[in-house]
Parts: structure tokens; sequence; C-alpha cells
């Protein structure tokens, strides 16, 4: 990457100053308007090319260089910050009464009817941003509203807060830190997979990463933010809360979209139920809805109390909790081989579907809830995903209630459980564990890796327990006739299923990597390594200094890569893939041949609606983003192409009414025949 020929320091200044706006461009469309434009590779190709630069000329890093996202620095511990302005707390309402009671008060106090803006409770942790001439100087947490601790390094980190804002403003802005709820559950699930302890719910994973001493932990946590306060509004000329939330957008900040004006109470109350309902739909936790009188000059004439301001309250949502009965603890063995306890409860409905399982993670977490077998508890969904007991009733224990016993060997191997270094997790260690092998053989036919349909947990199991596969290279040499002796596999289904698993073999190489199930290398670490290296076997023969070089690819990586290939089982494995004819090869375009594709694709947004009868919608995408494009499920103003199939719908309707160019799945087919590189 980079150039050619060695850069003058006069050019050198100029393309890192080019390369800056254009990365902190894509990294705003991506993290803040979730409208990316350019496809992933793009862009680290770019950071890469800058990092190159500021490597040979360390002068030109500037404190809002994508480059210094990163994180890193060690602190010892965090410096306290006096806020200029007090973070103040807001007063809770928590029924219908309360709300109506409050719109009372207001306007009583203020003479005259007022307008509301509602937004979502996001729950978080409350955070200050300061920017002096657009430039971000300080970012601190609300402590106790008067004294925060300063964690600007670890903000840093976070994608979605701006080095630089679009214009040269000294302002400073209130808003929440939080953890998307995907996040949350990836986090928690690596956390299981390495034995160590889980984060309760969302916000306290925020929180703990937020508080990191070192701010490279912060860097991966993907923490997010949205804006919604003023606390030095400079020269900001808004005169509402609903057109200061615009104003912060106008200038880089990214705010709720999910905002909206009330004229009335009874306007607030039907947003409040609304979002009541839609709560589990949304990408991150909210905990309620916040209100505010809409105009700063009511605001102001309102005032504060001691603790809170006069002119807005938090209506808290009930919590999604019931009450159920531990009947039993069963404990399964993932793909790492890690023992997970699960309890298996009396059904019960909460947050909308009924459950009668949850995940109690580890030994620890049992002995720390003190759960018993036949206890009556309370539990809620963390995440509004996630199953979890929250605590034991003990004025119900009965005689009836007995302590668990933990496994001492693996329930399906029955071999010896461990402790490693320092885990929490209990651990089975035997690479035949049957119930590893299986979790394997889920894994590696998922939609992210192979993607072989037909092939659930109950086929794979049967396949595994009549000896028709004992890893995950044998369903290359699986027969019709095999598929047709397992219950309820017909003979429609077998060619199905025969067909899918030759399909697969075509997959670019990057799938197979992650389908692998190497520990900690994910989705995106799997591309990247099969976009460099070209092919497994190259991969397969890399040293740890050469895979570490990568961008994104750290020392846990890097050592977890070359240590799973130091086993010749591995390689005996690749083998058969080469017997059967899986590819092991990167399909896709590596980055120094972007620059001469030719298709129509290349550099654009391209949406995909309706029923393609030509690809399916994922070989479709594969196949554009291959070509350069960037594949979304969302039209804007940004997108370019909409390729409509049958009985397109809502998004057909909104390229139309932006003028979006619409193309037919035959025009989708004839561009992609005719792109070459």
């Amino acid at each position: 990457m980079g150039t050619d020929q060695p850069l003058t320091l006069e050019q050198a200044a100029k393309r890192s100053k080019e390369l800056r706006e254009q990365l902190i461009s894509y990294s705003h469309e991506y993290y803040v308007e979730d409208q990316p434009t350019v496809e992933d590779h793009v862009y680290d190709r770019l950071y890469q090319e800058l990092v190159d630069i500021e490597t040979e000329f360390p002068d030109l890093i500037t404190s809002d260089s994508p480059t210094q996202r990163v994180g890193g620095k060690i602190l010892e511990g965090f410096e306290k910050v006096t806020h200029d302005v007090p973070m103040y707390s807001l007063n809770d309402g928590f029924s219908k009464g309360d709300i109506y009671a409050f719109d009372e008060r207001v306007q009583k106090l203020a003479g005259q009817q007022v307008s509301y803006c509602c937004e979502l409770k996001i729950d978080g942790l409350a955070i200050s941003l300061k920017y002096v001439d657009g430039d971000f100087v300080q970012g601190a947490t609300r402590g106790d509203g008067t004294v925060g601790e300063n964690i600007t390094e670890n903000l840093k980190t976070v994608k979605s807060i701006p080095l630089k804002l679009k214009k040269p403003v000294s302002i400073e802005v209130r808003g929440e830190c939080y953890m998307p709820k995907q996040s949350f559950v990836n986090l928690n699930k690596e956390r299981e997979e390495a034995g160590k302890d889980v984060f309760a719910n969302p916000r306290n994973a925020a929180a703990g990463s937020l508080r990191q001493l070192d701010s490279a932990i912060t860097a991966k946590r993907n923490l997010s933010t949205f804006l919604y306060a003023v606390a030095d509004f400079g020269p900001m000329e808004a005169e509402t809360q609903f057109d200061a939330l615009e104003e912060l957008s106008e200038i880089g900040l990214r705010t709720n979209p999910e905002k909206t004006l009330c004229k009335d109470i009874d306007e607030v109350w039907a947003y409040i139920e609304a979002y009541h309902e839609k709560r589990e739909k949304l990408p991150y936790e909210i905990d309620g809805i916040v209100i505010k009188v809409n105009d700063f000059h009511v605001q102001d004439e309102l005032g504060f109390t001691v603790k809170a301001p006069r002119w807005a309250i938090a209506y808290k949502f009930p919590p999604e909790e019931a009450e159920t009965v531990i009947e039993n603890i069963e404990w399964t063995i993932g793909r790492t081989g890690v023992v997970t306890p699960t309890a298996v409860m009396t059904p019960v409905r909460v947050a909308g579907t009924t459950v009668s399982r949850a995940s109690l993670h580890n030994v620890d977490f049992i002995n720390m809830k003190g759960i018993r077998l036949n206890d009556h508890v309370i539990i809620y969904k963390a995440g509004d995903i996630i199953p979890e007991v929250s605590q034991v009733l003990l004025d119900k224990r009965g005689e009836d209630s007995k302590e668990f016993e933990a496994p001492t060997h693996c329930p399906v191997c029955n071999s010896e459980l461990v402790h490693l270094d320092e885990e929490v997790a209990l651990r089975c260690i035997n690479p035949k564990c049957p119930a590893q092998i299986k979790e394997g053989l889920s894994h590696f036919v998922s939609r992210n890796a192979m993607n072989i349909d037909g092939l659930g947990p109950r086929v794979l199991e049967q396949m595994f327990d009549k000896e028709l596969v004992s890893d995950v290279a044998d369903l290359y040499f699986l027969t019709e006739e095999q598929l047709m002796t397992l219950d309820k596999i017909k003979e429609k289904s077998a060619h199905n299923i025969y067909t899918a698993i030759a399909a697969s073999k075509e997959n670019s190489v990057e799938r197979l990597i992650f389908g692998l199930g190497i520990r900690h290398v994910g989705a995106k670490a799997a591309k990247v390594l099969a976009e460099y290296f070209g092919d497994l076997r190259t991969i397969s023969q890399a040293d740890k200094e050469t895979i570490v070089a990568l961008d994104s690819i750290g020392d846990i990586i890097a050592d977890s890569l070359v240590t799973y290939f130091e086993n010749e089982e591995v390689h005996e494995l690749l083998d058969e893939f080469e017997k059967a004819g899986v590819n092991l090869t990167y399909k896709g375009l590596r980055s120094e041949q972007l620059e001469d594709v030719e298709s129509p694709f290349k550099d654009k947004t391209v949406v995909l609606t309706g029923k393609l009868e030509k690809y399916t919608r994922e070989a479709a995408k594969e196949k554009i983003e291959s070509l350069g494009g960037k594949v979304t499920g969302s039209v804007s103003k940004k997108t370019d192409i909409v390729v409509a199939g049958e009985e397109a719908g809502s998004k057909l309707t909104k390229a139309q009414d932006l003028g979006v160019s619409v193309w037919t799945e035959d025009q989708m087919v004839e561009a992609l025949e005719n792109s070459h590189f």
C-alpha cells in the first residue's frame, strides 16, 4: 500500500491531509449516519496508506487523525473534572398519572400551553464532551453531577464521537455512551468462551468499558453515543430542544433520530406507548422516555430545583420481569469446550416472549446469586434479549430447595473438566469430545460461515451419531444415498442438501476460515486474512510477525492462528478439503486490483429489494461487493442504485420518491456479466 516512489515531506503533508478528510467523512457516514458509501476494504486500504505516511513522517500526525482512535495509552487513574455547568439528573415518572401531573405543573408555572420534545432514554453512561474551535479536547463522566472523571482518551476511541466538528465552534454537549445490544451479546460470548466473568447488562458493559485504564480495551468494545443536550451553546442559534438536536447533527454530532415533537401531553403519552412496544426491536437498550419542554425560553422561566430541572421528566418503563421456578440445571458444551450451566425453568412470559431457559454463565455466577434447585426467582431480559436470573426470592424458598452439584466430568465425553489459568469457566479439553465436534459442525454450516441450507442441528447430530461425519471435511464426501438414511430426509430433501453442500465448495475462502472456528478469528478478521494472503495454504504457513502486522489483527488473533496451524491434524483437514474440491482461495478483489475494476457497481451504494429469480440475495450482494460496490439494507439520498425484484415494496417507493436509479434484476445480471478487471 502507499505510493511506489518515496514521498517528499510536502507531498506527504498534502496526501495525509487528503486521506484524513476522506477517512473522517467515511467514518461519519458509517458510525453517525448509518449510511456507509464505501466497502470496508476501501476504508482499510486508505487507512493503511495514512498509517504508512504517519509512520514515516510522525510530525504529520494530528489530534483528529483516524489513526489516533485505536487507544493504547495506559493511565494510572482518572483525574477529577469539575463541570462548568452541573450535569443534573432528571426526576422520574413511573405511571401515566405521573406524566400528566408533570404536565399540569408545567402548564401552571409557565402560564401557557407548551409543547414537548420527546426522546428515547438510552440506557448507558452519561458523558460530557468539550470542543474548542471544533477540536475535541475533553470528555468526562457525570460523576456526582458536579465532579466527574476525565475519560478523554477512552472516548477518543468511540468512533461515533468526532475528533473534529464540521464547523470550528467551541461548545460543550452532553449525551449517553452505550453498548449496542449485538455488541453486548458478542462481548459476553467472547468472555464466556475465554472463561471470564460476563457483564449483567449493556449498561454495565458500557460503564466498565469506559473506565478501562487501557484505552485499547475500550477501543475494542464497539461503543456508540447519542448526544442530547447543550451545556455551553457557544455560537449555536437554536431556540428549542428539537432545533438544537438538528443543529448538533449539522455540526457532526450523533443524535437519536427517533425524537419527536408533541404539541400536548396526550401526544406524549401516545409516543411513550408506541416505544414501549417498539423497544425490543431497537438495536440499543432504552429504559424509558425523556420529556422536555421544547422552548428554551420557557425552560429558563421554569428553572431548576436543587437536583433537577422543572422542565423535564424521565418516564421509566416498568421492569420487564417475571417470577418462575428453577426446575433443573443443564450443562452444555460449546465448540471451545466451555461448559455452560443453563437454568431450566417453569415457562413464564417476559418482555413479549415465553421463556423457559436462562443462561447461568458459570459456577461463580450461580454461587454469587445463591441459586438452588426448586428456588423461586425473578428473571428479566438483559438488553431485552437474553433471559437472566435477577434474584432468588429467599422468602419463598421451600424445604425442597437444594444446592446444585457442579460437574467434575464432561457430561458428554466424561473427560475430567479443568479450570484453565484464572478462568471462571469449567472447560472440557478433549478435542474429540462429540459435543464440541457437533457445535463445530453447526458453526461451519451457519449463514456467516459456509452457508449450507438444510443442515440444522438435528440433521448434523444424526450425521455424527450415525458416523457419517466425524469432522467438517466429511460433509463434502456425503452421497445423496447416505443423506436419505437420516430420519425425515426424503429424496428431494437429500438432493437439496447435497446440492447446497456442493455449492458451498465455491465460496470465497474467508467463509471457510471463519467456519473452521479458529479461536478469536471472526468474520471480519477472516476477510482481512484472506484478502492479504490470497489463500488458506499461505495463511497456514505465515509467521506471527507477518500476521500481526496486518491492520486490525492483534497479538491474540495472531497467536491463535499460529497455534491452530501448528496442529498436524489441521493440515490433514486442508488436504481433505482440497481432495473434495473445496475452494481455498480468496475470490474477492484484493486492494491492488480495485483500481482496475470496470463495473457500474464500483464505488456505488446499492439496495436489493423484492424477490430475485436468478440470484439469491446473498449471492448478488457478494458479487456486487466483489466489484467494489456497497450493498446496504435501506434506501436514502446516498443510495445510487435500487435493484427491484418482484413484489418490491416500500424501498422501491422510497427510491422513486428520492429519484434514485431503479434497475430490474435483468439489468443487474447484465451489468454483473459485463463487469471485469
